[in-house]
C-alpha cells in the first residue's frame, strides 16, 4: 500500500529503543532494500500505520451490499420528526 508523504523537510524526531537483534534485523532489511536506515524505518512504520487504519478508510462489500448502499444514498432523506423538532430549537449555547 503506497502512502502519501508530502514533499517537505523532515523536522520531527522519533526516538526508539531496540534490542541488538532488532537493530541487526532492521539494518539488514534496509541494506537488502538499498535504503538508508531512516528511510527504511519510516517507510515500514508508515506502511504499518496505514494498514492499522485502513479499515476506517476502505471497505469491501458484496454486489448486493453495494447495491443496497447506493440505493440508500440515492433515496431522498427520511423525515424524522423528533430529530427535526430537536434541531429546530436553539441550542443551549444559543439560548444563553
Amino acid at each position: 500500500m503506497a502512502h502519501m508523504i508530502p514533499q517537505e523537510p523532515r523536522t520531527k524526531r522519533i526516538n526508539l529503543r531496540a534490542t541488538p537483534y532488532q537493530e541487526r534485523l532492521i539494518r539488514a532489511g534496509a541494506v537488502r532494500r538499498g535504503e538508508n536506515l531512516s528511510d527504511f524505518i519510516l517507510e515500514s512504520a508508515c506502511t504499518r500505520a496505514e494498514e492499522a487504519i485502513s479499515d476506517q478508510v476502505h471497505f469491501i462489500a458484496s454486489e448486493a451490499q453495494w447495491k443496497a448502499f447506493t440505493k440508500a444514498l440515492d433515496a431522498p432523506p427520511r423525515v424524522l420528526p423528533k430529530l427535526k423538532r430537536l434541531l429546530s430549537k436553539p441550542s443551549l449555547a444559543e439560548s444563553r
